[in-house]
């Protein structure tokens, strides 16, 4: 005959303690919106700005949703809710500039997009009219002949520090300038690159081409460290297979490590054109700025977008007599700015669909 041996009281204890009670999932929106109640009446009786009404529901909410969660959840889970809270905080605090910055281009910058704007230059231009054509294409040219310049002594730099140069005296020295080189002024490279030019062709020199020259020395450090990552993530299992297949290096690197890191490249690539496509100070100081189009790269200056941005702001005109409102250059220099970041979210959007499409495929079933 079997007895049953009766469970010990600490037993009933531990399986209580088990059992931890959980805040409801409505928690978080009814913190949020008490968060917000709050906020709000305390900045209509003190006359706080929007802004200063919005820190302080963030706050209350990162103050408060952890509170609850002490009371009812634990220690543990209120610290769990309290780094969660910071994280979206922070996200927040992130996201409102951005999404701010984005409003007021477009809402300053949207009236003066029309057919005229996008098809006409500045040329004998007084007053309001013209447009950024000139601007546009100077600055597609420049782009371009900077993108062929960096792109080839990036990549190489990157092939050669990942498959050639590991330990060696001249990778580390390359390493070292490469670094250096990412956290240079751009004034500094466009004064460098005037330089250049000055020496070569006289002190009146003042080319698109020097733009582009001018661009690389910024984009060829964002390309060399971005490959140089990519690089580096083909498993080493790949290069020995091919070793061991007899074939030799360099064809090794052309057919196996560049297509594996193709899309992170062209990723890096874009993102490096990202980021001097809207440098001002370089392009101001080498290739100068002008009313009319220049589809020449190597005669005469050229505008470019940052440029005419910076000309038109800085210059805006006069109001005509018996009208009112801004000058006609502000106009003109908020839809310059609202298409550059057209052109720069396409461009990341390009990165984002050519590095999906080029990523390696793998035969892993989700």
């Amino acid at each position: 005959m079997s007895t049953t041996t009766p469970l010990e009281p600490d037993t009933f204890a531990i399986s209580a303690n088990l059992a931890q009670p959980r805040l409801p999932r409505w928690a978080v929106v009814l913190v949020g919106v008490i968060s917000l109640g709050l906020a709000g009446l305390v900045t209509l009786l003190t006359g706080w700005s929007l802004v200063g009404g919005l820190v302080l529901a963030i706050l209350l909410m990162v103050a408060g949703l952890p509170t609850w969660s002490l009371l009812v959840e634990g220690r543990r889970a209120a610290a769990d809710r309290f780094a969660t809270a910071l994280v979206w905080a922070a996200f927040a605090v992130v996201l409102v500039p951005l999404v701010w910055l984005i409003w007021m281009v477009v809402d300053h910058g949207l009236s003066a997009i029309d057919r005229e704007f996008l098809t006409y230059d500045m040329r004998n231009v007084v007053g309001s009219g013209g447009g950024i054509y000139h601007a546009l294409w100077g600055t597609i040219l420049v782009t371009l002949a900077a993108t062929v310049i960096s792109v080839p002594i990036g990549l190489f730099t990157a092939i050669y520090l990942v498959e050639y140069g590991r330990g060696k005296r001249l990778a580390r020295a390359t390493t070292f300038l490469v670094d250096v080189m990412t956290g240079i002024p751009s004034i500094v490279a466009g004064l460098f690159a005037l330089s250049l030019f000055v020496l070569i062709f006289g002190p009146a020199i003042r080319i698109g081409f020097g733009g582009a020259v001018a661009l690389s020395l910024l984009m060829i450090p964002t390309v060399v460290r971005s490959a140089e990552e990519m690089l580096r993530l083909v498993p080493n299992d790949l290069r020995e297979a091919s070793y061991a297949l007899g074939i030799p290096k360099w064809r090794t690197i052309v057919k196996v490590v560049l297509p594996t890191a193709l899309g992170g490249i062209i990723t890096g690539v874009v993102l490096a054109i990202s980021r001097v496509i809207g440098e001002t100070a370089p392009l101001l100081v080498v290739a100068g700025a002008t009313d009319s189009v220049n589809f020449n790269l190597f005669d005469g200056r050229m505008m470019t977008l940052p440029v005419y941005i910076f000309s038109q702001y800085s210059s805006p005109g006069v109001v005509p007599v018996g009208m009112e409102g801004d000058p006609p250059g502000y106009a003109r220099a908020w839809g310059a700015a609202l298409v550059l970041i057209v052109i720069v979210m396409v461009l990341n959007l390009v990165a984002r669909i050519i590095g999906t499409y080029f990523a390696p495929k793998t035969d892993r079933r989700r």
